[in-house]
């Protein structure tokens, strides 16, 4: 709430370069905050396909965890007055090369009742496999 008192003493000042660079840097914090947002479920989404794929099952919480997810990731990618996406295709591709490795060691600790390494795990799936099938979860969705 500072930055909104600080953006107003601005506008009231009519110091509008200043309060303009505010309301960029207050945008960039907000698109920051979303990408987290997203990072997050993409990280539970791809924990849960790697626990599937390695142990070639599922359950009801593993396909509840991975819709929960997908809708979490479609749900904070919109930008909701402007319309349009804060990551594009291509940058959602980006965010799933980089959630993967950090998502492999928790799916490590969880599959197998964590007898096996991130290493080991890696071994038993297709990595490109599952990052792709992240990406088409998203794209494809219909609720």
């Amino acid at each position: 709430m500072e930055e909104l008192e600080a953006l107003r003493k601005m506008v009231e000042d009519h110091d509008y370069s200043a309060a303009l660079a505010l309301i960029d840097e207050m945008d960039e914090m907000a698109r920051d905050d979303k990408i987290t947002k997203i990072v997050s479920f993409l990280h539970v989404l791809l924990v849960h396909l790697i626990k599937q794929k390695a142990e070639k099952r599922t359950t009801s919480s593993w396909n509840r965890s991975v819709n929960h997810s997908v809708r979490g990731v479609i749900s904070a990618n919109k930008r909701r007055s402007s319309g349009g996406y804060y990551l594009k295709v291509k940058e959602l591709e980006d965010a799933i090369d980089e959630a993967f490795a950090f998502a492999m060691k928790e799916a490590a600790d969880e599959a197998f009742e964590g007898n096996f390494s991130a290493k080991e795990l890696a071994q038993m799936v297709n990595e490109q496999q599952i990052k792709t099938e992240a990406l088409s979860l998203i794209l494809n969705y219909r609720d």
